[in-house]
């Protein structure tokens, strides 16, 4: 028999487990939550040091990018999460908002609703924030925020002082002050542990309602359509297809998964759709375009004078969010960023010290412009995909995270680490020409992991889905996820594409 729901979500990542706990509040909304992966099983997943471990293992897609011609031609490993949970069981941990400036091109894209202002409520919504009282924070959400002062590293610290000492100014968090400056990074941890998204909003409560059905091991491999409708989507499931029916579908997979399950149901860019032996369906050029991704050289690395205590957090404790023309400067969007690792962080390739020995420096470009594409490998979901994320393709990335590079190196020389640094391992001091420090981005440069962006949000023709997240062309079908973004915040992702679940998840009832 087949199963079926008056909403499907796929995807149980960020997105789908706010929006299916959200919406299943309802106990008349019958709400199906299918996820490719399986609850998380492996320990290493809630112990906050060991997030750099966990990429590889059998939870993640493991995706990898085509050869990028201005990053040495490396290919680009592209960790995601396939587990119950998604990306938010691999990532860092840090929570950003972004900067409100980032959140313009939302609102030109689909109005007020998506402006930082609009968002607000929904940022407060899923926060339990408790570090200080702020009109802007929430406190009550499913989401713990913490801000663990007392934990942060010593040479965190010192290099904060060093930001501070060059012009930095020194906030109170990430996301009540304004963005630019200095201070330890804002995190979802719940007593000790990695709190995932999933952690938080699909409690055994949650799961317990009647009216929610969490179905794990169904990979996608399209959707299937009556006319302009969605009658639901065709999975596999050991090995075993089986149809699950629904009246509105709603793509939580993130931004490589929702274009690609788009692109196998034959929605997208007919020319790409026939080389991958696709059928389209409806055309919609954009489906899988405008990729972005953060990067960030890994990294400027010392060697330290005395042993570096480990990380009490996870490693990566503070970013710094600037202005490339003036640090100093308080206000406007950032357009670089820092980050100090208590731990050597260096790409594969380069000299990475032994544990202990050293710290990094990272840096990189906050709002990119260089824009990749993802595209089928196939027409089926074993296909491997096309992802080109045309890293470092324009003049301004390249300029923009050379001098991110050369502000990283005034603070890592800065007097403020002195008592810590040694000699400067990478890119070290022979890199002291423009050309010498574009060879080594070249060579360091990697993920930040946040891709976003390829199911654009759009009140224009060629945009994938409408402000309320509806893909055009189609009756019952929404893309709720970080491929939605029009344009990448200055920051970590994760925090953002929860409160677009959140706001969407309160507007569906009224897009039955």
């Amino acid at each position: 028999m087949t199963r079926h729901f008056d909403v499907l979500v796929v995807g149980a990542g960020s997105a789908g487990s706010a929006i299916a706990s959200r919406l299943s509040e309802d106990a008349t909304c019958r709400v199906g939550l299918i996820e490719a992966g399986h609850m998380p099983a492996d320990p290493d997943i809630a112990d906050p040091l060991k997030w750099t471990q966990i990429q590889g293992r059998d939870y993640d897609w493991a995706y990898r990018t085509t050869p990028q011609p201005f990053t040495a031609n490396r290919v680009h490993e592209w960790p995601r999460g396939k587990v119950v949970g998604g990306s938010s069981c691999l990532h860092a941990m840090a929570y950003v908002r972004g900067h409100p400036d980032d959140f313009v091109p939302w609102e030109k894209a689909g109005g007020a609703r998506w402006s930082y202002e609009g968002l607000l409520p929904y940022f407060k919504r899923s926060e339990a924030f408790a570090a200080f009282p702020a009109a802007s924070r929430g406190n009550t959400g499913p989401l713990d925020v913490i801000l663990p002062e007392e934990a942060v590293s010593p040479i965190a610290r010192a290099y904060m002082a060093a930001g501070n000492a060059l012009g930095a100014p020194k906030i109170s968090d990430h996301n009540t002050s304004p963005l630019n400056g200095t201070t330890p990074n804002s995190l979802n941890i719940r007593d000790g542990r990695r709190l995932s998204v999933a952690d938080a909003y699909l409690t055994p409560e949650v799961l317990a309602r009647r009216n929610l059905t969490l179905l794990n091991g169904y990979e996608i491999e399209r959707i299937e359509f009556n006319g302009t409708r969605a009658a639901g989507v065709l999975a596999v499931v050991d090995r075993i297809a089986e149809r699950v029916s629904a009246d509105r579908v709603v793509l939580c997979a993130g931004a490589i998964s929702s274009p690609l399950i788009l692109m196998r149901s034959g929605i997208g860019d007919p020319e790409a759709l026939r080389s991958a032996g696709i059928h389209c369906h409806i055309e919609s050029r954009e489906v899988g375009a405008n990729l972005q991704d953060h990067l960030l050289a890994l990294g400027n690395v010392y060697r330290s004078k005395k042993p570096v205590p480990p990380s009490r957090l996870q490693h990566s404790e503070s970013l710094m969010y600037l202005h490339s023309k003036d640090v100093t400067r308080a206000y406007g969007s950032p357009d670089i960023v820092l980050g100090c690792v208590v731990a050597p962080s260096a790409a594969e390739g380069l000299e990475a010290p032994a544990y202990g020995s050293a710290y990094t420096i990272l840096c990189g470009v906050t709002h990119p412009t260089s824009r990749g594409r993802i595209l089928p490998g196939g027409p089926t979901r074993s296909d491997t995909p096309i992802i080109d994320p045309h890293y470092l393709e324009t003049e301004y990335d390249r300029l923009t995270f050379r001098t991110a590079l050369k502000i990283a190196r005034e603070v890592g020389h800065h007097s403020a680490l002195a008592e810590w640094r040694d000699v400067e391992i990478q890119p070290g001091p022979a890199a002291h020409t423009d050309a010498a420090l574009d060879d080594f981005i070249a060579r360091a440069a990697s993920t930040h992991h946040h891709p976003c962006g390829t199911c654009r949000m759009g009140g224009d023709d060629n945009a994938v889905v409408d402000p309320s997240l509806r893909v055009k062309g189609l009756e019952n079908v929404f893309v709720v996820d970080a491929s939605i973004i029009p344009q990448i915040p200055s920051g970590p992702i994760n925090a953002a594409v929860v409160a677009i679940a959140e706001s969407w998840a309160a507007s569906a009832p009224s897009l039955a």
